[in-house]
């Protein structure tokens, strides 16, 4: 048994981290600041680099709030751009109370210290080696739909995209999700025009992974003031548990052969005019999307527990 640990501390030890933008609509749910939380967990555990956080949510504090989440964890200089003309723009509690609060550090104060996500997105993959990126969307599909547009923009992401892991869709009973819901049209592109693979974590998903109010209280208390846990008490009236509907994105995408999840057979996941996702079976299909095992539920949960409220730094 010894030997076997060893020989898998050895094998992390040598993988190379998982190169990820991490696309998301900030302040519309407190599951993408869990999600951003694990992001960096993984990071320092040497399995995941954090390429750029991009956001969706046309709020400027999304930016902020993640502009202090990347600085609590120790990684003030990670590239964040935002959306303009967004879909969702109003404010909430799980990015506004944690923003007013100044004993957390920052260097976004204004739009002008904000970058367009395009630009971001633009910089970011082309700096990147070929086909290594992995795109993590967690919001609506407005950021990606607008780079595809954009000139070039296409063949950048077949170059330089290794796998797109994105939240959306309701699988396989095709209702209406929320990431689709709001942008359908972006969503349909993305599905039809994407050029790498693409795993979808429906939102079926999420829900069967509620991340306990009890982790919040107990675990975050290595810091006086944290705003993973300043934001999930802000979100609602504490205690609740909130599914877990990003992070399951972020873990599959930086743990793709962990065993955590499973595969539907491939397909094109097609989005109809009002919002409802099926996927289409075919052989030749690049699109799949994650089942779950419910006797993992409770291993996935404990998983995702312990990256979120993983203190800052290699500890």
């Amino acid at each position: 048994m010894r030997r076997l640990a060893a020989l898998f501390l050895t094998a992390t030890a040598f993988a190379q981290p998982v190169p990820v933008i991490f696309d998301t609509d900030m302040g519309n749910d407190v599951d993408d600041a869990i999600a951003l939380a694990m992001l960096h967990a993984l990071e320092s555990r040497g399995e995941a680099k954090i390429l750029a956080v991009t956001i969706t949510k046309d709020n400027l504090r999304a930016a902020q709030f993640v502009d202090l989440v990347n600085h609590f964890y120790g990684r003030p200089s990670i590239p964040i751009g935002l959306v303009s003309n967004g879909k969702t723009r109003e404010n909430n509690p799980m990015i506004s109370v944690p923003v007013a609060k100044l004993v957390y550090p920052r260097r976004i104060h204004s739009r002008a210290d904000v970058e367009d996500a395009q630009d971001v997105l633009w910089r970011t993959l082309n700096a990147a080696a070929d086909g290594s990126v992995t795109v993590i969307q967690v919001g609506f599909s407005t950021n990606l739909v607008r780079l595809l547009d954009r000139p070039g923009g296409r063949d950048l992401v077949a170059k330089k995209v290794k796998l797109l892991s994105i939240m959306a869709g309701w699988f396989p009973d095709g209702k209406p999700e929320y990431n689709v819901r709001i942008d359908i049209p972006s969503a349909k592109k993305i599905f039809t025009e994407w050029p790498t693979p693409i795993v979808a974590s429906g939102f079926e998903i999420g829900l069967a992974l509620p991340y306990p109010a009890s982790s919040i209280e107990r675990d975050y208390a290595y810091a006086r003031h944290h705003p993973i846990a300043d934001s999930y008490r802000a979100y609602l009236k504490m205690p609740y548990d909130r599914p877990t509907w990003d992070p399951t994105s972020v873990l599959y995408a930086v743990r793709p052969n962990a065993g955590d999840f499973g595969l539907s057979a491939p397909g094109t996941i097609v989005v109809a005019d009002d919002g409802r996702t099926t996927l289409r079976p075919s052989p030749e299909g690049r699109h799949r999307y994650l089942t779950l095992d419910p006797a993992k539920k409770a291993a996935i949960i404990r998983t995702m527990v312990e990256l979120a409220s993983r203190p800052p730094g290699n500890r």
